[in-house]
């Protein structure tokens, strides 16, 4: 059993910072991607950042130069720090972990950008 438990969601508004944290818990492969994907109301679930368990990233077009992905292989926690924050990033934010075998998903959580 593979549980990711996400945190730091909330209201921003334009132009803010926040960080998103995903605890995973449970077993694995220690060789696997993390990261973040997000929907928006009436809109397709899209990839926004993930990185390797050796560090390497990719970015959504949408959020390079504003979003950075880390993590903590020793904590299994994976950081989404994410400036100039604007009202089109707002949604619901999933963490995963793809350990090339299986996906695992976190409960999601909100992150509204508004004035």
């Amino acid at each position: 059993q593979v549980e990711l438990v996400e945190s730091g969601g909330g209201l921003v508004n334009p132009g803010g910072f926040l960080r998103l944290s995903c605890v995973a818990s449970g077993t694995f492969f220690s060789t696997n991607n993390m990261g973040w994907y997000r929907q928006a109301p009436g809109k397709q679930r899209e990839l926004v950042s993930r990185i390797t368990s050796s560090g390497v990233t990719n970015y959504a077009d949408s959020v390079k130069g504003r979003f950075a992905i880390s993590r903590d292989n020793a904590k299994t926690t994976v950081y989404l720090d994410m400036r100039s924050l604007k009202p089109d990033d707002t949604a619901v934010y999933y963490c995963f972990l793809n350990d090339y075998r299986k996906t695992y998903w976190g409960q999601g959580t909100q992150i509204t950008v508004s004035s």
